[in-house]
């Protein structure tokens, strides 16, 4: 579906998946992050944001804000791109992980939120394209981030949205876990001008823990692929004590920043503070984060930098989205009984995505 027939009568409306494959019996395969699910008629992808209808992949969050919030750049963390400028964060539902210590549970997961899309029962805060373009540049800020949830599973609005953007004269910042296709990037890259990726660990031990299919060499592939299609990249590593917390570890992260993205590359190092399945967890020491530091600096890194005071890009300010957008939810977002007329009054089937 195009933008301009999502915009024109100012109504939610289901989006097609812009990698989709079309397979035997109605079957599709998704092919915007790596999990690369294979998907049956009224099934919902891993991330829960993708889900099948009638042989078709619809993307279910497209236009959907979960939060904004505006800040410095340098919050996300972006130091070396516009510094000193404002961007506006946004964020919607959906990831491609299950990170056990993750701060924004009820926004990237977005189970809830993703069962009450499927139903045709939200009334989440709804914005085309147009609408976040037109409410950052009403905020006077100079950028849009797509973060709190994962960007991969919202690839359809970031690409409308962040051609917009430029035509707008705003930039747009993509904060990720990186498990994302060649082909999702290659897509992405023309409308995103900054990567800020994770590199959690470089033991598979650690991403097989939050995402079986996942590897290191996949997301170290993605973010040099990124680095390599011209985005500025920027990369961070949030230290948990007990399974990230080597100084060995760090030191070979660093070495892989600086062969792969340059000695001037930033590495962002944070502090883990306790929340969900790591809450038996302590917050990480300082002397374990200035020892990665120093690690890194031996390593040749010029650009590292230490946050103990937060360890997460979570949303903190409670205005709703909705006022944000200048309006009300009402007129924002028009509730149906189904976001889509395949499946009639009794929405779509609620079986969710199992792994083969």
């Amino acid at each position: 579906m195009s933008q301009s027939s999502n915009e024109s009568d100012g109504q939610y409306r289901l989006v097609k998946t812009r990698l989709q494959e079309q397979l035997d019996n109605g079957t599709t395969r998704c092919h915007l992050c790596l999990w690369r699910c294979k998907i049956g008629h009224g099934q919902r992808g891993f991330c829960q944001a993708h889900v099948n209808r009638n042989g078709t992949l619809y993307n279910l969050s497209y236009g959907i804000l979960s939060s904004i919030e505006t800040g410095a750049i340098e919050d996300k963390p972006v130091r070396h791109y516009r510094p000193g400028t404002r961007v506006m964060s946004v964020g919607s539902y959906g990831c491609s992980f299950r990170c056990g210590g993750c701060h924004n549970l009820e926004i990237s997961w977005g189970t809830e939120a993703l069962d009450r899309l499927a139903r045709g029962e939200s009334t989440d805060a709804w914005a085309p394209p147009q609408k976040l373009i037109e409410t950052a540049l009403r905020a006077g800020v100079q950028g849009i981030a797509f973060t709190y949830s994962e960007p991969a599973v919202w690839l359809e609005y970031i690409i409308d949205a962040g051609r917009l953007a430029h035509e707008a004269g705003l930039y747009t910042v993509y904060v990720s876990n990186s498990f994302v296709t060649d082909e999702a990037l290659a897509l992405a890259a023309p409308h995103v001008d900054v990567l800020c990726s994770d590199i959690k660990s470089l033991d598979d031990a650690f991403y097989k823990a939050i995402c079986k299919p996942a590897s290191v060499e996949q997301v170290l592939h993605s973010i040099a692929r990124a680095h390599e299609l011209g985005m500025h990249v920027e990369t961070r590593t949030n230290i948990i004590p007990g399974l990230n917390d080597a100084t060995e570890e760090h030191y070979r992260i660093a070495c892989w920043i600086r062969d792969n993205l340059g000695v001037e590359s930033p590495w962002h190092i944070t502090r883990f503070f306790p929340a969900y399945r790591l809450a038996h967890l302590p917050p990480t020491e300082d002397a374990v984060l200035f020892a990665a530091r120093d690690a890194a600096r031996e390593a040749g890194l010029k650009n590292v930098y230490v946050y103990n005071d937060k360890g997460c890009d979570c949303a903190r300010d409670n205005r709703p989205v909705a006022d944000w957008l200048d309006g009300s939810r009402e007129e924002i977002h028009q509730p149906r009984i189904c976001a889509a007329d395949c499946c009639g009054d009794a929405g779509v089937l609620l079986k969710k995505y199992e792994q083969n």
